[in-house]
């Protein structure tokens, strides 16, 4: 069976990665899988991953640095080598079959990347931002032999100025990455180094786009748009790269169906609160977005030619910053700089639901049932990287189609296009946290007390949580943060919620997704995991939403499209199509039940598709077979939404 099983990974390689080895077998050569995805099939080094990788802070010019890099694998100790291994296709991390390499990285490795770059000639007089979508999980930067940065932390982006380091023509490129992945305690979601069961194949290194961006000096480097549907405003942070002078001012304009509804002038480095006139509301149902154009622009003093004693007193507040709003401010000469975003008018909250005296999730201030998939992006050729855009939206159109409005993208992050697809989409996210801690910081169903971490681990879990949170919260999609799964890692959940909460007040925090709950104080929803045949029902609360966080797990092996024949792990495993789809109806006939008659308001059915061995998903690992067509899905989930139907009959669930 293990030969068999190596034939098959070995014919489902890029043939320059089969036939090295098969002549030279690799004591760290990684099992990827006997199957691909369609994508994955047609993914060269000139197509991979071409779109801007920052959606929600688009700038005109940039330089993708995705392609084929030469690379090598070194002890730690070692210096960096002269003599690569081979090439790498990035933004494919090392383990996977996309990439071309598909070998184990230890935490005594470190990984090195190498490539030439030359800055565009019409660049001249700008910064170069040297930006990463994402790199697993220590990252050190040379442009060069000159080291410009580094970054700890496997799911945020980073960048860095590199233009005091650059040189005419050719360019020097060299990333080095250490990953210790389950043998540290860094945020790491479900990568193990021996996969197995829920436990998946490590991924390491570059693992999303690389690109160069020209900049000016001062530049826009973050907007926030916080929308408020009661007053019917948007407030809108904008942070340049540095301190500004008081003649530095951002010029924000609204704009729909491609003209300017609402705009302003604002002080540098402050916050704006602009009207939206008709605010037309956000929903899955109808996904209506608002473009935001930030300018940096240069004003002159709008009192300049007013009588002295005008002038003095406006001068002294101007200069002590106490004017934040230019209305009456002349622009002068040209924008310097220009960044495209968007936001919607949508709201999510807790409130009076159906059911009395239980609270409700309410979208838009009304009660909506959030009908939700786990969802863990997982990729039989790519791993955590999906093989293309189109391959990564493909999940989100199925999932519509068969009638999910809510993702739970579960312990991961995905690249910014993902939030981008749902937002224009409408599909609601719960984003999880990615799970970090020691195997034995894993707090178990019977603990009656959470995790021990050093403050050293403590910090850096809550740095990346920041990340996080910074990074995702322009995304309007994302209506609920969860801090905590199931107790991986779960350490002082009520002060983390409460940080949580703090970063982002306009979002719902869910600080504990089953297992132990200790922070009702500060959590917006109570959530349970329940597997059982016929799902649980989540305790009555007075003043939390009741939700399923997880359920489900109906598996159905689809022979020729399972990652491996001798891995099949599921909660409940049928081999029959027409029995898989009874056990799905029977769960979910039980989650309509529980909304109607309990007051429960969102459930997450375990999940989108297979992963590796564990084969409980709707679609194959390949997303080339549906379980059951997305019609079926779709017919099922209706009565959540047609008040006149009656609830299905029987009492399965628990009070």
């Amino acid at each position: 069976m293990r030969s068999l099983i190596h034939a098959l990974a070995l014919a489902a390689l890029p043939a320059s990665v089969a036939a090295q080895q098969a002549s030279t077998p690799r004591s760290d050569a990684v099992y990827t899988g006997a199957i691909t995805t369609r994508w994955g099939k047609a993914v060269t080094p000139d197509n991979a991953w071409r779109s801007y990788p920052r959606p929600q802070f688009q700038r005109s010019e940039w330089q993708n640095l995705n392609g084929l890099w030469d690379y090598a694998i070194t002890p730690a100790a070692a210096p960096q080598p002269v003599r690569m291994d081979g090439q790498i296709l990035v933004p494919f991390p090392v383990e996977s079959r996309l990439s071309r390499v598909a070998r184990k990285v230890t935490p005594d490795d470190r990984i090195w990347y190498r490539r030439s770059f030359t800055v565009p000639k019409d660049w001249a007089g700008q910064h170069v931002m040297l930006n990463f979508g994402a790199v697993d999980h220590d990252a050190r930067i040379w442009v060069n032999g000159a080291m410009v940065g580094a970054h700890q932390g496997g799911f945020d982006s980073f960048g860095f100025d590199i233009t005091p380091f650059l040189k005419p023509g050719a360019n020097e490129l060299v990333v080095q990455v250490a990953d210790p992945t389950s043998a540290g305690s860094q945020p790491r979601g479900k990568q193990i180094l021996a996969p197995d069961g829920i436990w998946y194949t490590a991924v390491s290194g570059i693992w999303q786009t690389v690109w160069l961006e020209p900049v000016p000096a001062l530049h826009i480097d973050d907007i926030r748009a916080t929308p408020n549907i009661d007053t019917g405003k948007v407030d809108v942070d904008v942070a340049l790269s540095a301190s500004a002078a008081d003649t530095d001012a951002v010029r924000l304009s609204v704009r729909s169906g491609g003209r300017t509804i609402a705009s302003t002038i604002v002080r540098a480095n402050r916050r704006a609160s602009i009207a939206v006139p008709g605010a037309h509301l956000w929903s899955p149902e109808d996904p209506f977005l608002y473009d935001l154009v930030a300018e940096l622009v240069t004003v002159r003093n709008p009192y300049a030619g007013q009588p002295e004693r005008d002038r003095r007193a406006y001068d002294a507040r101007f200069t002590k910053g106490e004017v934040d709003t230019y209305a009456a401010a002349e622009v002068t000469g040209a924008p310097r700089d220009r960044v495209n975003a968007y936001f919607a008018m949508r709201k999510i909250s807790v409130g009076p639901g159906t059911v009395s005296g239980q609270p409700a999730l309410l979208l838009n201030n009304k009660p909506y049932f959030q009908n939700g998939v786990l969802d863990q992006g997982w990729w039989p050729d790519g791993l955590l990287t999906p093989p293309s855009e189109v391959a990564m939206r493909y999940d989100l159109e199925f999932l519509k189609q068969a009638g999910f409005n809510m993702v739970r993208k579960h312990i991961k992050v995905e690249p910014a296009r993902y939030y981008y697809d749902a937002d224009h989409m409408g599909m609601l996210i719960w984003q999880d946290m990615p799970s970090g801690g020691g195997e034995d910081q894993f707090v178990t169903g019977s603990s009656q007390s959470q995790a021990v971490l050093s403050s050293e681990v403590m910090a850096q879990q809550q740095v990346e949580l920041s990340r996080m949170i910074g990074h995702l919260r322009a995304f309007p999609s994302i209506v609920l943060w969860v801090v905590n799964n199931e107790g991986w890692g779960q350490y002082d959940s009520a002060t983390l919620a409460r940080f949580v909460k703090g970063m982002d007040p306009s979002r719902l925090v869910n600080a504990d997704s089953g297992w132990l709950d200790v922070a009702p104080g500060a959590s917006d929803v109570f959530d349970i995991h329940t597997y059982e045949d016929v799902p649980h029902v989540p305790t009555r609360q007075s003043d939390r939403a009741i939700v399923i966080g997880e359920y489900g797990g109906v598996g159905q092996p689809i022979e020729g499209h399972l990652w491996r024949n001798d891995k099949r792990w599921s909660y409940q495993v049928t081999n029959d199509s027409t029995d898989y789809l009874a056990r799905y109806r029977r769960k979910f006939e039980e989650i309509v039940r529980q909304a109607r008659v309990h007051g429960l308001s969102a459930s997450v059915y375990t999940q989108t598709t297979d992963v590796e061995g564990e084969i409980n998903g709707l679609l194959t690992y390949d997303r080339a077979v549906a379980k059951a067509p997305a019609e079926a899905f779709a017919t099922m989930a209706k009565p959540l939404w047609d008040t006149d139907r009656p609830a299905p009959g029987g009492n399965g669930g628990r009070k």
